[in-house]
């Protein structure tokens, strides 16, 4: 088991600089001329578990938020082509779709407030990408600082998009011990990020 905690954590600079490479505006414009569906998948393996945590961070319990991530998912194939790159980037118009189903959820549930906050998960594609490229290869090479238990829950949580109770059924540990590991990984980020300034 270690040596699969050990090739997780590697991965994750690939993984890191792969994504800060990708435009996923492009990609979901060319989705949309093509439906090709080797390109959905890409955007679907990048884009549900984010769109599933959002929904999650909005109080939904896990299943109702994997429901409405499919629903959402369902979407962008439905909708792709309504999709204009001049108003928004790839991943705004992705979690408003989100958004707007998890409002409509909220409604039919009579829930008694739904409004919710707009989300813009990736910056502006007018930022600079080398910047971004510089930022996502120092974070990877940060959290390979990390204790290898801590590196892994970072990795499932806020990468794959998975909730605390997912990370902590997968690698069989108690739910405390997930929360745990990811408060310190994240106070030794902050203090390892500050120092190198």
């Amino acid at each position: 088991m270690n040596k699969k905690l050990g090739e997780d954590l590697n991965k994750l600079t690939t993984v890191i600089q792969q994504e800060a490479l990708i435009d996923w505006s492009d990609l979901l414009c060319a989705f949309s001329l093509k439906r090709d569906k080797v390109l959905y998948i890409k955007i679907y393996q990048n884009f549900a578990p984010k769109i599933k945590a959002y929904i999650i961070r909005l109080g939904m319990v896990d299943t109702t938020a994997e429901e409405l991530m499919q629903e959402t998912m369902l979407s962008v194939w439905r909708k792709a082509h309504l999709y204009d790159a001049s108003k928004a980037v790839a991943s705004t118009w992705i979690f408003r779709l989100a958004r707007n189903k998890s409002i409509d959820w909220m409604r039919k549930q009579k829930y008694p407030d739904y409004s919710l906050q707009e989300v813009d998960e990736e910056p502006s594609e007018d930022n600079d990408t080398g910047e971004q490229l510089i930022t996502s290869d120092r974070m990877a090479k940060i959290i390979t600082q990390l204790p290898e238990k801590q590196g892994q829950v970072i990795f499932m949580s806020f990468y794959e998009g998975r909730s605390h109770a997912e990370i902590a059924s997968r690698l069989g540990v108690p739910l405390g011990s997930v929360k745990s590991r990811i408060r310190l990984a994240s106070e030794k980020i902050k203090m390892i990020w500050k120092d190198e300034v």
